[in-house]
C-alpha cells in the first residue's frame, strides 16, 4: 500500500515527514522538484514530478491518495483514485462535487476522506468530543435549549499594526470577505453578506483570558447534522467563525470599504493589486512565529434556569517554534492521521470527513497535545 502524497507546499511537510521518518512507503508528487527535494530529500528520494497522468499510471489498488494541492484537484484526483480502488485524503471542505462521488467510493470500497486539517479538522474532533461528553453528562436533556460556538484563526504571534500577517498569497484571505454566512442566532437563521457586518468580540478562556474578534464563516448549518445534534434539540446559538486579534476591524475598515465596491473584470484586478500591496507589506518574516488559535464550545441551558446545566471549551493556542509554523503542524499531521486510520481499515467506505469514533477522535487530540502549546478542556461550571 503506497501513499502517494501531492504537494509539498507550506503547510504540508510536518505530516508528510511524520509518514516518511516512520517508515511508510510514500511516494511524493510535487509540481516544483526542488522544492520537494528541499523539504524531505533528507528522508526520501522517491520524488516525482507531479502529473495526473503519470501519477494514475503508479497508483494501484488499496493505496492512498494525498491531495494537499489546490482544490481544483481533489475532484480529480479522487475520481482517479475510485477508479484504481485506492482511497483519498485531503484537508479542505467537502464540496458538492466530491460529495457526489459517494456512492462510487462505496462501491469501489474506499473512503475518502476530507475535512482532517486545522479548520476544518482539529475543530471537529473538539466537537464530536463535546457532544459526546454532553450526551453521556448527567446535565443531558433534550429540551435544554443547546448554543455551540467554534472559532478559528491563524494570527501573528506578535501583533503588527494591520492586526494580520500573511504566510502565502492574500488574495485567498481577501476573496473570503467577500463570501456570505449563514449561522443561528436566538433561534433563528442569521443571514450576513459580508463579514463585516458581524463581527462581534469573544473573550477567550486561556489561562490569562484574551479578547478577539470574530465573525461567521461559510454556512455553518450542515454541521449540526455532522456533529450529531439531535434534529429536536432547541438551538439557541450555532456558529462556525473566524477569529482575527481585537483592533483587526478598526485596521481594515479602508479595506473592507474598497472590496465592497469591486465589481467585475476591473475589481478583480484591483483584488490581485491588493494583494500583491499586502504581501509586500505584511509578509511573515523569515523565522518569524506564528499563532493559531481554536476555541469549540457547547452550553446547554434548561428552561427557566439561571445557569447553565452545561458548559464546557475546548481550548487550544500553538505557535510557531523550532519545529516551524503552527499552522504547518497542525494542518498536516492530522491529515498523516487520517491516512493512517484509512489504511487501517478505521474509516469507512464513501466521503467522509473527521471521524467522530471516540477512539480516533481521542488518540487524535493526544496527538494535538503534542503539537500544540496549550490545549485544555475548560469547564465554566467548575
Amino acid at each position: 500500500m503506497t501513499i502517494h502524497w501531492c504537494g509539498t507546499g507550506l503547510s504540508a511537510i510536518p505530516g508528510l515527514r511524520r509518514l516518511l521518518e516512520a517508515g511508510q512507503d510514500v511516494q511524493v508528487w510535487n509540481r516544483t522538484l526542488g522544492k520537494a527535494q528541499e523539504a524531505v530529500g533528507d528522508l526520501t528520494d522517491r520524488i516525482s514530478g507531479f502529473d495526473i497522468n503519470a501519477l494514475d499510471a503508479a497508483v494501484t489498488e488499496g493505496d492512498c491518495v494525498v491531495s494537499m494541492l489546490p482544490g481544483d484537484w481533489h475532484v480529480p484526483l479522487a475520481e482517479r483514485a475510485i477508479a484504481k480502488r485506492a482511497h483519498f485524503v485531503s484537508s479542505s471542505y467537502i464540496a458538492p462535487e466530491m460529495r457526489a462521488l459517494d456512492g462510487a467510493a462505496r462501491d469501489a470500497g474506499v473512503a475518502l476522506v476530507n475535512e482532517v486539517g486545522l479548520d476544518p479538522g482539529i475543530d471537529h474532533s473538539m466537537a464530536h468530543w463535546l457532544v459526546a461528553d454532553y450526551r453521556a453528562s448527567a446535565a443531558y436533556d433534550a429540551g435544554n435549549a443547546i448554543s455551540f460556538r467554534s472559532y478559528c484563526g491563524g494570527i501573528p504571534k506578535h501583533a503588527n499594526p494591520f492586526r494580520y500577517k500573511f504566510s502565502w498569497s492574500p488574495l485567498g484571505v481577501l476573496k473570503a470577505l467577500r463570501s456570505p454566512s449563514k449561522s443561528i442566532k436566538e433561534y433563528s437563521a442569521l443571514n450576513v453578506d459580508r463579514p463585516w457586518d458581524a463581527i462581534s468580540s469573544y473573550t477567550a478562556p486561556l489561562p490569562s483570558p484574551e479578547v478577539f474578534e470574530v465573525y461567521p464563516n461559510r454556512d455553518s448549518l450542515p454541521f449540526m447534522a455532522d456533529y450529531q445534534f439531535d434534529p429536536d434539540w432547541p438551538v439557541r446559538a450555532f456558529v462556525r467563525g473566524t477569529l482575527r486579534l481585537e483592533g483587526w476591524a478598526e485596521a481594515w475598515a479602508d479595506v473592507f470599504a474598497e472590496i465592497e465596491t469591486l465589481q467585475g473584470e476591473a475589481g478583480e484586478a484591483r483584488l490581485r493589486q491588493m494583494s500583491d500591496q499586502f504581501w509586500a507589506e505584511n509578509a511573515y518574516d523569515h523565522g518569524e512565529p506564528d499563532r493559531v488559535v481554536l476555541f469549540v464550545e457547547l452550553k446547554a441551558e434548561a428552561k427557566g434556569a439561571s445557569a447553565p446545566a452545561y458548559h464546557k471549551t475546548y481550548t487550544m493556542d500553538a505557535w510557531g517554534d523550532d519545529r516551524g509554523t503552527a499552522m504547518a503542524r497542525l494542518v498536516s499531521e492530522p491529515v498523516a492521521l487520517a491516512v493512517e486510520a484509512t489504511l487501517a481499515g478505521e474509516i469507512a467506505p464513501g466521503v467522509s470527513a473527521a471521524p467522530s469514533d471516540p477512539v480516533l477522535v481521542a488518540r487524535w487530540m493526544d496527538n494535538v497535545a503534542t503539537l500544540a502549546q496549550h490545549l485544555r478542556v475548560v469547564d465554566h461550571l467548575e
